[in-house]
C-alpha cells in the first residue's frame, strides 16, 4: 500500500500527541475495507513506539451506533490504546462505551479520508484543548442553549444539569475518548423538552452536503417533521426503521477545530469553527437516558447562540474569547 508522507505525519500526531501512546501500552485498530488506509498508517506509526499491535477488520457496519461483532467488543477490553477507522461511527456503541469504562483510551475516526487526516491533524491541538474546555465550562454553567440562523433555525434546548463533553484530541488519561480528528464542545440536551425547528444547510451524517435547506421541526424533544427534497428523504430513510428513539434530540455541539472546512463528511464539517450540530438518536455516551443504534448529525452553517441570554456566537462569529 502506497502512502504518502504527508498521512504517516497526520497519524504520528494521532498517535504520540493526542493519544500519548507508550511503549509499554497495546494498541488495538478496527477497520474496515473502506478505511484500510488510514488504519494502515496508524498501524505503522504505533510499531514505532510499541510492538503489541493487533489490527482487526469487520464487515461494514449498516449505520452509525450499531455494534461490532461480539468478538471484537471484547477484544476492546484488552487493550490500553483503541483506533476506530471504519467507515460508520463506533462512537455511540456499548462496546466503545464498555472499553473507555474499563480505562482503555479511545479514538473513533468514522468516515475519515486522507485528505481530512492531513488537513485536521495538522491543527494545534493544544489551541483547540483550550478552546473546547473554555465553551464546556460555560456549556455547564448555562440552563438552555438556543440556536437561531438567517434561513430560519429557531430551536431552544434546555440543558441544566447536564455534563459537557470535550472532543479536544488530547486523550492521555484512562477511559478517555473522542473523535480524531476532532474539535467540538458537546452535550445532550434534556429529553423531551426540545422546541422548535432547525434549518439544516451544512451537511447530514451518511448523506453528505445538502444541495437545498432541510427543516427538521422538533416538539417535546423529538423530531415530529422533516421537510424539503431528496436529502430529506434519505434522512427519513434512515431514521424510520429505528422508530421513535432515532428522532431524540441527542446532542448540542459547537465545532472548535480551525483547519477543518465543510467537505460533506460529517466527521470533519461538524468540528469547523463557526458552525454548530445537532444530532438525533443515541446519546448514552454523553449522559442521556435513549440507547438506539443510530445517531445522526445535521450540520447548521453560520448560526446565532445564545447561551441562555448571552451570545456567544452571531452568524458563524465566537462574540466570546476563545
Amino acid at each position: 500500500m502506497n502512502l504518502s508522507k504527508e498521512l504517516f505525519a497526520a497519524s504520528d500526531i494521532a498517535v504520540s500527541q493526542c493519544m500519548n501512546l507508550k511503549q509499554s501500552e497495546s494498541v488495538l485498530i478496527i477497520t474496515d475495507e473502506f478505511s484500510r488506509t488510514i488504519a494502515y498508517a496508524l498501524y505503522e506509526s504505533s510499531k514505532k513506539i510499541t510492538e503489541k499491535i493487533l489490527l482487526v477488520e469487520i464487515p461494514q457496519m449498516k449505520t452509525n451506533g450499531e455494534e461490532p461483532p461480539k468478538e471484537v467488543s471484547e477484544l476492546m477490553l484488552k487493550y490500553d490504546v483503541i483506533f476506530c477507522p471504519t467507515s460508520k461511527s463506533l462512537t455511540h456503541t456499548d462496546a466503545r462505551r464498555n472499553a473507555s469504562q474499563n480505562g482503555s483510551r479511545v479514538a473513533t475516526l468514522p468516515g475519515v479520508t486522507e485528505e481530512i487526516m492531513i488537513r485536521c491533524m495538522n491543527a494545534d491541538y493544544n489551541r483547540i484543548y483550550e478552546r473546547t474546555f473554555k465553551l464546556c465550562k460555560l456549556m455547564e454553567q448555562t440552563s438552555s442553549i438556543r440556536v437561531t440562523s438567517k434561513l430560519g433555525t429557531d430551536i431552544t434546548m434546555p440543558i441544566y444539569g447536564r455534563k459537557s463533553f470535550a472532543s479536544s484530541g488530547i486523550f492521555h488519561n484512562k477511559g478517555e475518548s473522542g473523535n480524531l480528528p476532532t474539535g467540538e464542545a458537546y452535550l445532550a440536551p434534556l429529553e423531551n423538552i426540545s422546541n422548535g425547528k432547525i434549518v439544516v444547510d451544512g451537511s447530514i451524517a451518511q448523506i453528505g452536503l445538502i444541495k437545498s435547506p432541510i427543516t427538521i421541526k422538533v416538539e417535546n424533544g423529538f423530531a415530529t417533521e422533516i421537510i424539503g427534497d431528496e436529502e430529506a428523504k434519505k434522512f427519513i430513510s434512515l431514521i424510520e426503521p429505528f422508530g421513535l428513539p432515532a428522532k431524540n434530540v441527542a446532542e448540542f455541539g459547537i465545532g472548535t477545530n480551525d483547519k477543518a472546512i465543510i467537505t460533506g463528511k460529517i466527521i470533519e464539517d461538524e468540528k469547523s469553527m463557526g458552525t454548530i450540530h445537532i444530532a438525533f438518536g443515541d446519546n448514552k455516551s454523553m449522559g442521556g437516558s435513549v440507547r438506539v443504534a443510530s445517531h445522526l448529525d445535521v450540520l447548521v452553517k453560520n448560526p446565532t447562540v445564545y447561551f441562555d441570554k448571552n451570545i456567544i456566537m452571531e452568524n458563524g462569529n465566537f462574540l466570546i474569547e476563545l
